[in-house]
């Protein structure tokens, strides 16, 4: 071995020598193969007891002497035990940890398969609704009023047109001219409604016996609150007077007028079913003079007279189809002159009391029937009070959509000028058969009966009429109609039966 190899191996032990010499006790206790095993004492933080071998022995520092005394000679602040709860969450002490799959409701048990849905059931069906009829006026709109006006032209004979039971009457052709206008509001609230018809018969052969006719209505409902109505009215007539009637004592000539006009307001309220029904009233009539065939004038002035009426009325809703009711009227009849042309003084005073009931058993069957006592008692006591039964009936029966029934009938006690006679006693009815046979073709049949009896003289007179009408609608404008109509009046007085047939053809014109 060189010299240069002997320093170097002498070198190495040395050195290493001394390194043995500065490891702890433990540490030098290695296994014999040279491998550490375990934690060394500086990194597990064992705390070791100082060795009095190794204090400072001179004044150098500790750190340049042994740099791993100061990690050994001090105490560790991380804990060698294995902290509490390591696998814990780490959580505040008074705060219980609350996770997301309590609040979930525990998973149903499925042990098959849900049956399929079934399929939505189809709503019902609605009913259409009524179909807007094509053939009807459309009328005129006025702000929120519609008018629909009508005008119809119809050309006609008639066998008897003065009504007269001479043997020999000769008939005439004759043109008929009306026209016709109808209200009605659209009103949220209120209502106003009404009808004003009048016509025109010109007879070319006979002028004398051509005469006007006239009706109409208009009515006007305010409603003041949800419970009380104000109920105000108007009516219009006008007729003629036939030169055989009784209260004609001569032989005159045309056909005399009479005006009938007049009007009421009342006032009704709904106590829950109770509905009560205050109404005044007050009429007016009013005859022309006649001409007589001799030129002169007969005043019928005697016969004007203004009628003022009261009426209350008691009605009690027992279902709503049903409303029976009481009613009490007073009413006075005052005539222009004191007395007739026989010397009577006709006014009177009366008194009516009437139960009945309006009705609506369904939808194809309404209205009103009524009937009660009347008495009158006159200013003149040589005339007896006129006593007897009054009443009204309105029915409307419609079996089929395309058939109509209706029935009227009235009872009412009248006056007259018969020299003895204290009024008349008059009953009506009047029955009527509408059928579509197609949208735009109704056939209408009717009928009229009346009978008319003068208190004290034995005199009765029986009035009838049937007839048969048809109209056939071109559009809504244009339709043609047509009309048969045979008369029949039968009289205890002589010489006063006649018979008139009356057949017409024309075309209305409706806006």
């Amino acid at each position: 071995m060189s010299g240069r190899a002997k320093i170097l191996l002498m070198s190495g032990s040395a050195l290493a020598g001394l390194a043995l010499g500065c490891l702890p006790a433990n540490a030098q206790q290695a296994p014999r193969n040279g491998l550490r095993t375990g934690t060394p004492s500086y990194i597990a933080q064992t705390p070791a007891a100082p060795d009095p071998a190794l204090a400072p022995a001179s004044a150098d520092p500790q750190a340049i002497r042994d740099p791993a005394s100061l990690i050994q000679g001090q105490s560790s602040a991380v804990s060698s035990r294995q902290p509490p709860r390591a696998s814990g969450p780490v959580q505040a002490p008074a705060l219980r940890g609350v996770t997301q799959r309590q609040f979930r409701p525990p998973p149903p048990t499925v042990a098959t398969l849900p049956p399929p849905t079934p399929p939505a059931t189809p709503p019902p069906r609605r009913r259409s609704a009524a179909e807007e009829d094509p053939w009807a006026a459309l009328g005129v709109r006025v702000g929120s009023i519609t008018l629909k006006p009508s005008i119809t032209s119809s050309i006609g004979f008639d066998t008897n047109p003065q009504r007269s039971a001479a043997a020999g009457a000769k008939g005439s052709a004759f043109g008929r001219y009306e026209g016709e206008l109808e209200v009605q509001s659209d009103w949220n609230v209120h209502e106003l409604t009404g009808r004003l018809r009048g016509g025109y018969s010109d007879f070319f052969r006979n002028p004398e016996a051509s005469r006007p006719d006239a009706q109409g209505n208009l009515d006007l409902r305010l409603d003041a609150t949800r419970d009380t109505r104000i109920l105000l009215e108007s009516r219009l007539n006008l007729d003629t007077q036939r030169p055989g009637s009784p209260d004609l004592n001569a032989n005159v000539r045309g056909r005399p007028q009479v005006w009938q006009y007049g009007g009421s307001a009342g006032v009704t309220h709904d106590f829950n079913r109770l509905q009560l029904t205050l109404r005044g009233s007050v009429d007016r009539s009013d005859y022309e003079d006649a001409r007589l065939s001799n030129g002169a004038i007969l005043s019928q002035k005697d016969r004007n007279m203004t009628d003022y009426g009261l009426r209350l009325r008691a009605a009690y809703e027992i279902t709503p189809g049903i409303r029976p009711f009481v009613q009490a009227e007073i009413d006075r009849r005052d005539f222009d002159e004191k007395t007739d042309a026989s010397g009577y003084m006709r006014s009177s005073d009366g008194i009516t009391a009437k139960l009945g009931s309006t009705f609506e058993i369904s939808r194809q069957l309404t209205g009103e029937l009524s009937g009660g006592y009347q008495n009158r008692r006159y200013e003149d006591t040589r005339l007896k009070d006129l006593r007897g039964f009054v009443g009204d009936a309105s029915i409307l029966w419609s079996p089929t959509p395309l058939t109509t029934v209706t029935l009227r009938g009235t009872a009412e006690l009248g006056d007259t000028t018969i020299a003895g006679s204290s009024g008349t006693t008059v009953r009506r009815a009047t029955l009527e058969v509408a059928h579509a046979l197609r949208r735009n073709l109704t056939v209408t049949g009717f009928t009229n009966f009346s009978r008319t009896e003068y208190e004290g003289q034995g005199l009765r007179e029986d009035f009838m009429n049937v007839g048969a009408r048809l109209e056939y609608k071109l559009t809504r404008t244009f339709a043609i109609r047509a009309s048969f109509t045979h008369e029949r009046l039968n009289s205890t007085a002589p010489g006063s039966d006649y018979t008139a047939n009356v057949s017409q053809v024309g075309l209305r014109v409706q806006f």
